[in-house]
């Protein structure tokens, strides 16, 4: 419904959100695929990405999940037998992929960052630098847009 009130929305912030709800779509059919929520494939695709020894604050500024979310995911991989748990400083734990947790990352999750890399190497250089670039410049605007509430 559009009225004067409103603020018409642009063509290209329509795309836009068409295409981000896509991506999103996309890691979300994922994850169903490998039998695992989007927590889940979230917490042990950024063990990938830092690797063992992380801490739970990392992998919720990385994912941009909430602490209870990744907490309980967490607990529920260790209860699983794929994640240990060593303390750190004050209340943080590190967290360490065991043999089976390294097997199933080695099974499901490898295959997926090697189909990404595919993905991104259909691009040109000069392609996925620019992409980089304006979703970086997209980002910084809308958060100084934001900071205006």
């Amino acid at each position: 419904m559009k009225t004067d009130n409103y603020p018409n929305m642009s063509p290209a912030l329509i795309e836009f959100n068409h295409i981000y709800k896509d991506f999103n779509d996309i890691y979300h059919d994922l994850a169903i695929k490998l039998n695992m929520s989007d927590s889940i494939f979230d917490i042990f695709y950024y063990l990938c990405e830092a690797g063992d020894g992380c801490m739970q604050r990392d992998i919720c500024r990385s994912s941009c999940l909430p602490k209870q979310t990744v907490n309980s995911s967490i607990r529920k991989l260790e209860q699983q037998g794929y994640l240990t748990l060593t303390p750190g400083k004050g209340r943080g734990m590190y967290i360490y992929l065991t043999e089976t947790g390294k097997q199933f990352v080695s099974e499901k999750i490898y295959p997926v960052i090697e189909m990404e890399n595919n993905a991104f190497s259909s691009l040109k250089n000069e392609e996925c630098e620019l992409m980089l670039k304006l979703y970086r410049k997209y980002n910084s605007a809308l958060r100084k847009e934001l900071s205006k509430l």
